[in-house]
């Protein structure tokens, strides 16, 4: 029997996907729920490739090159969708302060990393690693990765990062739940306290619309069109449904009042309370459609003509007769207003004849299923934006290279914005949550694998004859004095909630299991609502970071 010999391409498909498996089961031990996760294919690669070293084997450069490139931009650009759409409304109102407290532990962060560099002299290459490590945020990896190599670093120097990665990111997961514990019992947290008090304020400044049922008691407005009404329709508040002598109707725009009307009305809660001073009483008894020929239903738009065309041109009013009270999207609902735009993926709430609301699916679409559906064209094409995005040099003055968003910053970026515009023409990149995941998990264990295996035949010689303990030392200081800083102002000078603050400070890493540690405290959602809200911005940032400290440091 002939020997078995295999190909270049045959020899790295087999080693990447032993890293992704041997790498995939170790992530899912668990001491306590704490666990490398996905981390655990930078280990299996970088074993693997001290295996190979030893035995002779070495892999093609240039195919490795491209593996590693293309799982980050699938990576990065599967993030980007996800965020996307609630990216810009995470800056707003309470999120900002939130996105203040994470953004500052990202700055701090840096400012301790530039700190080890000038007091340690320690290779920029390896200080932009132990960063990436220290607060467990592999895009970060890539991203500095990409700039060291757009600089004109050569291989050894393009290699390191993910060696001083390596030796930092084990610290990195521990580090931000030894924060959340010294924080608990520093300022002597009452938990149930904690989260009683939080989901008072979020009953208060819920994300989704209440109702209030009103009795016109207001004669200056007898005989006067809704329309004509100070507060309604375009100002905030959606009347959606009304009892006049008896029978319900649609409120319409030129329906005329009476004294002893009731509307049903949908908006904010400081906008409802100021039409209930304007109109009358709040009613006795709710307005309900039950036992009458009015009907609600939630819709989906889906249709690529309805998608991206203002409320007021689709003349759902005019022509079928039925209200749209609220928009829900991204999980926040809207007051629907003329000028509101309806974007793919959004659910509106329509009232109306049964008749009439059957009509209105057709018109928006209410396929659900498009919703689980991938659009690849859309796909690629936001891959390619992303490239030449990423490709486009900015040049400042005292850098040695032009400043780019790289592989890594292009394809979030425009991600980002697809993701918010949801849909354009033929395009679609609205993407079920499944298949992001996947997507998103295939790039990273593709990246990781590949990092792995071209640093595994430094890391044991780095870790124990080099300086390896030394840059866990250093790992411990960019892990821990940020969160700390951050952690003890934001609760002993502003008064964060402990558990949305918990929120924070995993979503200033990132990290996944810090999350789950953190609403292992308490069932409350306030650590889940706050890691979300800070989510996408933080991502941007760490991803942004590493490039600029090898631009700025490789200047001096």
């Amino acid at each position: 029997m002939t020997g078995l010999n295999l190909g270049e391409v045959a020899q790295a498909t087999m080693a990447l996907a032993l890293a992704g498996v041997l790498g995939l089961l170790l992530g899912r031990l668990s001491i306590r729920g704490v666990g490398l996760g996905i981390g655990g294919v930078l280990f299996a690669g970088i074993a693997l490739g001290d295996v190979s070293a030893r035995l002779g084997l070495h892999f093609n450069a240039e195919m490795m090159e491209f593996v590693r490139e293309f799982g980050l931009i699938l990576f990065v650009f599967t993030i980007g969708i996800q965020v996307g759409p609630g990216f810009f409304g995470s800056l707003r109102r309470s999120g900002l302060q939130l996105n203040l407290a994470a953004a500052s532990v990202v700055v701090l962060g840096v400012l301790v990393t530039l700190a080890v560099h000038f007091a340690f002299d320690v290779p920029v290459q390896a200080l932009v690693g132990i960063m990436s490590g220290a607060v467990t945020n592999t895009p970060g990896l890539g991203a500095a990765t990409q700039a060291l190599a757009d600089v004109g670093a050569g291989a050894d120097a393009v290699a390191m990062p993910s060696l001083g990665y390596a030796v930092a990111y084990p610290f990195g997961i521990v580090g931000i739940l030894l924060s959340m514990l010294l924080l608990r019992f520093i300022t002597r947290v009452d938990i149930p306290a904690e989260a009683e008090a939080y989901d008072a304020q979020r009953r208060r400044g819920s994300g989704s619309l209440p109702s209030l049922d009103v009795v016109v008691e207001n004669r200056n407005l007898d005989g006067l069109r809704l329309a004509e009404v100070p507060g309604l329709f375009d100002a905030g508040v959606v009347p959606s449904r009304m009892r006049k002598d008896g029978a319900l109707l649609v409120p319409q725009r030129d329906s005329v009042l009476a004294c002893g009307d009731v509307l049903h009305l949908v908006g904010p809660t400081e906008k409802l309370q100021a039409m209930r001073l304007v109109l009358g009483s709040e009613a006795a008894a709710p307005l309900t459609t039950k036992g009458t020929d009015l009907a609600w239903a939630r819709v989906v738009v889906t249709d690529r003509h309805a998608s991206g065309h203002r409320l007021r041109s689709l003349r759902l009013e005019e022509s079928y007769g039925v209200s749209v009270s609220r928009i829900n999207r991204a999980g926040t609902e809207l007051p629907a207003q003329g000028d509101s735009t309806l974007e793919f993926g959004d659910i509106v709430t329509v009232v109306g004849p049964r008749d009439s609301i059957d009509r209105v699916r057709g018109i928006l679409g209410d396929e659900s299923r498009r919703l689980d559906e991938v659009d690849f064209p859309g796909v690629f094409l936001g891959i390619v934006l992303g490239v030449l995005l990423g490709s486009i040099p900015i040049a400042v003055p005292g850098l040695p290279a032009p400043l780019k968003l790289g592989l890594a910053g292009g394809p979030l970026v425009v991600a980002i914005l697809l993701g918010r515009l949801g849909s354009w023409g033929p395009f679609t990149w609205v993407m079920p949550p499944v298949a992001n995941h996947a997507l998103r998990e295939f790039g990273i264990i593709l990246f990781l694998a590949v990092v792995g295996l071209k640093a595994g035949d430094r890391f044991l010689d780095t870790l124990i004859t080099g300086d390896g303990l030394a840059w866990v030392g250093y790992g411990v200081m960019i892990t821990l004095v940020p969160l700390l800083l951050v952690g003890f102002v934001a609760r002993l000078v502003f008064g964060f909630n402990y558990l949305a603050l918990c929120g924070v400070l995993a979503g200033s890493m990132t990290d996944p299991p810090a999350l789950a540690f953190a609403n292992a405290q308490s069932p409350s959602a306030a650590a889940s609502v706050s890691y979300a809200a800070v989510y996408p911005l933080v991502m941007g940032l760490r991803i942004f970071a590493p490039q600029l400290l090898v631009l700025m440091l490789f200047a001096m």
